[in-house]
Formats: structure tokens, C-alpha cells, sequence
């Protein structure tokens, strides 16, 4: 299974039906990622079958307008609104990670999504991990979504 083609496909329907936005991989998927600056992260525990986290790291600018646009208002500050829009898009990935990993959906959880935001913060895996960093743009620029899993 292709699991970095599948976070393609489940992160371009999010966007074009949620957020009214169309999203393309930019460059290629790999297994690693520089530290953020300026950015907020959006973090699904999963729980289960397989153990692990996904992630979406957006610079603190894509986010606003990717709020904006998500929310249909104007967003010029990293706010609760952003925060929200940020978890919530989590949410509805892990969802389908969930769905992807899963034959039945019952054999996986979900935790809450939480929100980290900062000047600069490093994102690395703790334990042996099977990681997959898949860069995304958009009109308001560029994103990532990391899904980490318990090798």
C-alpha cells in the first residue's frame, strides 16, 4: 500500500471540498523534514492496530488564509479561529489515515486533535517510526503532512 499516495489523494479532497482550495504535491514525498519557523501544526494521535501520529505543519501565513477561506472570512492573525481550522483539518485527515490503515475502521483510534504554534519547534519522532513527510502547495503557499507510524 502506498500510503503517501492515498494522504495525496485524502488531503486534495479535504481541501477542494472543505476548503475551497485546490492543493498539488510539490516535490517529492521523504522521510525527514527541516525544523518549523513561524508555523502552527495540527496533531492526531492514532491509537490501536497501529500507533502513531499525523500531522499538518503550516506556516503561520498558509494558515490564516487557508482559515479565510475554510471559514469564508478575513484571518490576519493566528487567533482560535486558526487553531480550530488547523485541528479540525487534522481531524478530518487522521479520519482518513484512519480509514486508509484500516480494514473495518474499528481497529483504530483517534485522539483529539491539538494545536502547537511557534516562533521555531522541531517535530521528530521519539521511538523507531516509519515516517512520511508529503509537501503540498496551494495558492496561499506551501504545507506539509507528516504521518509517523510504529514500525
Amino acid at each position: 500500500m502506498d500510503i503517501s499516495a492515498q494522504i495525496v489523494e485524502s488531503t486534495h479532497e479535504i481541501f477542494s471540498s472543505m476548503v475551497m482550495m485546490e492543493v498539488a504535491l510539490h516535490g517529492v514525498v521523504r522521510d525527514s523534514m527541516a525544523p518549523l519557523t513561524d508555523s502552527i501544526t495540527g496533531v492526531i494521535g492514532l491509537a490501536g492496530t497501529h500507533k502513531g501520529v499525523l500531522a499538518i505543519h503550516f506556516p503561520e501565513t498558509v494558515a490564516m488564509a487557508i482559515t479565510g477561506s475554510f471559514l469564508g472570512m478575513d484571518v490576519d492573525e493566528i487567533n482560535e479561529d486558526v487553531e480550530d481550522a488547523v485541528g479540525e483539518l487534522a481531524n478530518m485527515l487522521g479520519g482518513s489515515v484512519k480509514a486508509i490503515l484500516s480494514a473495518n475502521g474499528k481497529d483504530i483510534s483517534l485522539s483529539l486533535p491539538s494545536v502547537i504554534a511557534g516562533k521555531s519547534y522541531d517535530f521528530q519522532p521519539t521511538q523507531d517510526v516509519e515516517r512520511v513527510v508529503v509537501p503540498f502547495t496551494c495558492d496561499a503557499g506551501e504545507f506539509v503532512v507528516e504521518l509517523e507510524l510504529e514500525k
